[in-house]
């Protein structure tokens, strides 16, 4: 019995997205798969708008709902924080509830927002949490509100999140790396670089074993392996431009370490991003590659 016997329809949620994007084409193989975003017309796609998700759902009646929308510009939430809280906790608990109405498996992404940002060890998924921004606040609710309403949840927490397509740190870098001699990145955040295809791949992996399983509902944590700071990271971006294309016109000398200090932004950041992803590679058989390939990848396919 293929994959397509157990989940005839896949409605993903946030397709325009980073990781919704990529979402389209690693769901693909699972089943027929309904993308919508919020400007989607047939069908309501907006976290808004918390009927129409139900009634979409409730037309569809999905095998699996994956929802990677969300509120994420974390700065702006300090200002909007009735609206980062409709879309994080919400949205998610209206599609909880009518996930478990319809009998679907609910695929949700979180964050390591959800902690606050303390120590140097790698965050397992019962820490105890602490969020330090509005952005956390509205995320951690959002996984609390579907646990409880839907038995048959998966939630993946991911970090430091990438995609060739549209804007990203690396495209930054490389523009910045052009026009300046020094440039100054922080060095007190370490995380790692985690790219949306792996996000997305991992994803269908995780769900076509739980559709055909039965099993595997809970809360997971899902990165790149290794650890690195934003320095570290901007360091490698332009050592492997360089190497790949020794003829760009790069005029950066030097890339200074600074402290977040430095930048000051409405919503704090946390230092510790890293993620202890043990539990989803043993309990899906996965591998997750270092994040130093997939930022390679990227830089392969943009430069």
């Amino acid at each position: 019995m293929s994959a397509v016997d157990y989940v005839p329809t896949i409605l993903l949620l946030g397709s325009k997205g980073q990781v919704g994007w990529e979402l389209q084409r690693s769901l693909s193989i699972l089943g027929r798969v309904v993308a919508l975003d919020r400007h989607s017309r047939e069908h309501c796609g907006d976290l808004a708008d918390l009927e129409g998700l139900k009634a979409t759902v409730r037309a569809l009646r999905p095998g699996a709902i994956v929802n990677a929308a969300a509120h994420t510009a974390v700065d702006k939430a300090e200002s909007e924080p009735e609206l980062a809280q409709l879309v994080n906790a919400l949205a998610p608990q209206a599609l909880a509830e009518a996930a478990a109405e319809v009998g679907a498996w609910l695929l949700h992404y979180s964050t390591d927002y959800v902690f606050d940002g303390s120590g140097e060890r790698p965050w397992v998924e019962d820490d105890a949490t602490g969020p330090l921004n509005a952005y956390g606040r509205s995320k951690l609710d959002g996984e609390r509100l579907i646990a409880k309403a839907c038995e048959r949840h998966l939630i993946l927490r991911t970090s430091w999140v990438y995609a060739a397509r549209g804007g990203n740190f690396a495209r930054t870098m490389l523009r910045l790396a052009a026009e300046r001699e020094r440039l100054t990145v922080i060095a007190d955040q370490f995380g790692a670089p985690t790219g949306a295809e792996l996000i997305a791949d991992a994803s269908a992996h995780v769900l076509a074993q739980a559709l055909r399983t039965g099993a595997g509902a809970g809360l997971y944590h899902l990165a790149a392996a290794g650890e690195t700071s934003w320095h570290g990271y901007a360091s490698h971006v332009i050592a492997t431009a360089r190497r790949l294309r020794p003829e760009l016109a790069l005029q950066v000398q030097a890339i200074d370490p600074v402290l977040t200090s430095a930048f000051p932004t409405p919503a704090r950041r946390p230092h510790n991003s890293r993620l202890d992803t043990h539990k989803l590679q043993q309990v899906f058989g996965l591998n997750l590659p270092h994040w130093q390939q997939g930022v390679e990848r990227l830089l392969a396919e943009i430069l």
